[in-house]
């Protein structure tokens, strides 16, 4: 059981503390994401889906608008920014105080979203490695950077899960590069995601989970994103859509090791998950 560590981030000049486990609710604007339950495409279901996330306690709304599940058909950046824009408005219209992630391994469409439409941070399932100019781009914007660990592309990525060191040391060392070239690009606040499910087996996932605490070693806040993902469904032999129970129990092992942030598509059973590791750890009080 790892302690919890208290990290403050700038949002748009506001320094705020992560004093207590976030929860990061999934909306994803696309026809085709690997959980059924999460698509929404009209305005109506953008909205209503983004106020009941609110509701039920997220933190931040994390708004996608290209599907990362391997075999999804590939989404024009205008179409992707389109989609991103408009949940953007939706969800200013909802909760203008809400902070928003917007999830994008392009640099344009991050600096649009940013500059034109008011998203706080940015959300890279490649830490860069897709879009070159990604980094650059965090860099001048000023806003927070979630870089998640994968190799190749989401097509590719289950082909690239060797790891001649081993899943934990490898994810350690290649997001340490990363975060030493942000730093000198002068990047201030990088939340680091291991990545679970991108270019990694079944087995490596649940390595990398038992073996969270060694990414506090980076001396950053830890984004845990296992929401009804192929380690859980796979392992029990069900579905995305029957995966709730084995996300609570995973997302209480992230907990107690030391998470700062937890990326779902449920937010009322995180909630309880939060309040419920923080009673038995006393390390913090929702």
């Amino acid at each position: 059981m790892s302690e919890f560590k208290t990290f403050s981030i700038n949002i748009r000049g506001r320094i705020m503390e992560i004093s207590r486990p976030w929860i990061m609710g999934i909306l994803n604007i696309t026809p085709d994401s690997f959980y059924a339950g999460s698509r929404t495409t009209g305005n109506d279901a953008i909205s209503a889906r983004a106020d009941r996330l609110i509701k039920e306690g997220a933190d931040i709304i994390d708004i996608g608008g290209y599907s990362s599940r391997p075999g999804a058909e590939d989404v024009s950046p205008e179409e992707e920014y389109a989609r991103l824009k408009r949940g953007i408005e939706i969800v200013r219209n909802i909760a203008p105080e809400t902070i928003i992630s917007i999830d994008t391994f392009r640099a344009d469409i991050a600096r649009k979203c940013v500059l034109d439409d008011g998203a706080d941070i940015i959300n890279d399932i490649s830490g860069g490695d897709l879009d070159p100019e990604m980094h650059a781009t965090v860099a001048q914007l000023h806003v927070p950077y979630v870089m998640m660990h994968m190799h190749g592309t989401p097509d590719t990525m289950q082909q690239l899960c060797d790891y001649p060191h081993g899943v934990t040391a490898d994810v350690i060392a290649e997001l340490g590069i990363k975060i030493d070239h942000l730093r000198s690009l002068g990047v201030c606040d990088i939340i680091v995601d291991p990545g679970f499910g991108f270019a990694k087996t079944v087995e490596q996932n649940y390595e990398l989970l038992d073996n969270l605490d060694e990414f506090h070693h980076l001396g950053l806040p830890l984004l845990v994103g296992i929401s009804r993902k192929s380690m859980i469904y796979r392992l029990l032999g069900t579905t995305p859509e029957r995966s709730l129970n084995g996300t609570t129990v995973l997302n209480t092992a992230a907990l107690l090791h030391g998470a700062h942030i937890l990326r779902v598509h449920d937010v009322t059973e995180a909630v309880e998950a939060v309040k419920i590791t923080g009673a038995i750890t006393r390390n913090y009080k929702y």
